[in-house]
């Protein structure tokens, strides 16, 4: 009556069960953790250019080069559910043309047992921060944010903004050095 083949598929169907609730129950474990943290940004040199944008005829867009620091403790962040995090500064500012842009300027996958205090002295972006128009010469308001992806072993993929932004105003003519 009770086979080996029927017997072998009640015990993986059963290993399956019990796997997928412990899986349950880790993810369960940590969702409801705080994984946000103090961040200190610092932009020491901003330099912003009108370079050529080549989408039309003539057009010209906002080329900026920034000098940033940052600094964060990220073992907070760390437990067992966690397998790396994926961090990223991001520059948000509103334009007349859009309420909300956002350029991220530099990124870094931190894994588990790695370095887990992030300190960049005079850093440049990794990615361009370009305007599609004339966004940035004379904003006011452009904010700089460490925001991270936490990727766990089990469970969603919560994005985590740091605590602690910066917020610049950017200069009023093209080809300057401006320091803070």
């Amino acid at each position: 009556m009770n086979t080996l083949l029927s017997r072998a598929n009640s015990l993986f169907a059963f290993s399956l069960s019990v796997m997928a609730a412990l899986t349950f129950g880790c993810f369960v474990s940590t969702t409801f953790k705080d994984r946000s943290i103090p961040v200190d940004i610092r932009v020491s040199k901003v330099m912003l250019k009108n370079v050529d944008d080549f989408t039309g005829p003539r057009e010209r867009s906002d080329l900026s080069f920034l000098v940033f620091d940052v600094s964060a403790d990220l073992r907070p962040i760390f437990d067992w559910n966690v397998k790396q995090l994926f961090l990223y500064l991001s520059a948000e500012y509103a334009t007349k043309n859009n309420a909300l842009n956002q350029v991220v300027l530099w990124d870094k996958i931190v894994l588990r047992g790695g370095e887990t205090k992030l300190k960049l002295r005079e850093s440049k972006p990794e990615y361009l921060f370009f305007d599609d128009g004339n966004g940035l010469r004379s904003n006011k308001n452009i904010t700089l944010t460490l925001s991270w992806n936490v990727v766990p072993n089990a469970g969603i993929l919560p994005l985590v903004m740091g605590s602690g932004h910066v917020s610049i105003p950017f200069p009023d003519s093209y080809d300057t050095y401006k320091s803070y």
